[in-house]
């Protein structure tokens, strides 16, 4: 069988050792005679699961005991809604920063619970999106819960590398779905990480919450149902009613893959060379690629978008590449174009068989 060059935006690629392990435990999972998926989630060999996943992340992240890890269900869109019903009482206002699609739904979401400030978006520009927003700190609420923010423009492909510093006393709040894990960062800096894991860091089906014990007791005060409970789910460990098994087991060993990668100082060489791969051949014929980022600062490692010079060579691009097994090229039908979505998984390999696909193709249309 030949592996796909997978570049779909997600669900997307995950490390073929990975999948390699999960089918080697399939219909036995250490010794139980059963599979994960069929082992109750009370099992002291899925609490081993469930234990190792969170304290591999806390070891990549560099994290200890005053940081819960919960694997929740719902998506991360779900975690835009909860987010804000659990800290937002009648009143009470919170920050936001809309550098995108997903930006502008949790911006949306909050305003349902309470009042939502928008501190800075991108959304104007004649593109689109085209930019990260200009922050200032002028425009930030001293009384907010939080500061909001998601790290990955997935859609149009920004990055932010630079985080931006709430006011003191503000909560830092990411969305960092699809660039979970990609670079080094200080995530202790963060009261609060959510990432739905399909783009970085497993199947979909579960979403990984990483908050600060200590700004949840303060901030997250509301009586609210167990499952939406942020505290509650912490004290039980993710464990108030049936995970995501299967999902979890996966997530944590897309976890030790990445310890073996020697953590984020691994997974930042390998994106970093894949995205100068990809990005060195768009600004090499700029007559031809044309990026949709300009500013080289705020290019996303985890999605490229570049449009040819008209719709008939993009189907005919489209149509060649999947011919050759590389998959999910179409851009985002807010923007059409091409996209390659180069998540942590994403090989090397791939990438590499894209860029020398963009240059053959070029060459035989121009």
């Amino acid at each position: 069988m030949e592996r796909a060059h997978n570049f779909f935006a997600g669900p997307a690629a995950l490390p073929l050792e990975v999948l390699k392990k999960a089918q080697e435990e399939l219909l036995d999972f250490k010794g139980t005679g059963c599979s994960v998926m069929e082992l109750s989630h009370r099992s002291k060999q899925f609490q081993t699961v469930i234990d190792e996943a969170e304290a591999d992340l806390k070891k990549i992240l560099g994290l200890g005991d005053d940081y819960s890890v919960l694997f929740l269900q719902g998506g991360a869109t779900h975690q835009f809604i909860m987010l804000a019903m659990n800290a937002l009482h009648d009143g009470d206002e919170a920050d936001y920063i809309v550098s995108g699609k997903w930006a502008s739904r949790a911006f949306e979401e909050g305003g349902l619970q309470g009042k939502a400030n928008l501190v800075a978006t991108s959304e104007n520009l004649e593109k689109k999106f085209s930019a990260l927003p200009e922050v200032k700190k002028e425009n930030m609420n001293p009384n907010a819960k939080y500061l909001h923010f998601t790290s990955n423009n997935t859609i149009f492909g920004t990055q932010s590398f630079d985080y931006p510093k709430p006011l003191e006393g503000v909560g830092l709040v990411c969305d960092m779905s699809s660039d979970f894990l990609s670079h080094k960062f200080d995530a202790s800096k963060f009261d609060m990480i959510y990432a739905g894991a399909q783009k970085n860091i497993g199947p979909a089906g579960v979403t990984v919450v990483v908050i600060k014990k200590s700004w949840a007791e303060k901030t997250f005060t509301k009586k609210l149902p167990k499952t939406l409970d942020y505290n509650f789910q912490i004290k039980k460990g993710s464990m108030f009613n049936t995970p995501a098994c299967f999902n979890i087991y996966i997530t944590g060993l897309v976890f030790k893959w990445v310890l073996g990668l020697g953590g984020l100082e691994g997974t930042e060489k390998r994106n970093r060379e894949k995205s100068e791969a990809i990005y060195g051949m768009i600004d090499a014929y700029p007559d031809f690629f044309t990026g949709y980022i300009k500013n080289k600062a705020h290019r996303s490692w985890m999605n490229v978008c570049f449009n040819l010079p008209n719709a008939e060579l993009e189907a005919k691009f489209i149509a060649e590449a999947t011919a050759k097994n590389m998959l999910g090229l179409k851009g985002y039908r807010d923007l059409g174009g091409i996209r390659a979505s180069m998540y942590n998984s994403t090989s090397p390999e791939s990438v590499k068989a894209l860029v020398d696909f963009m240059d053959d193709f070029r060459k035989r249309n121009i």
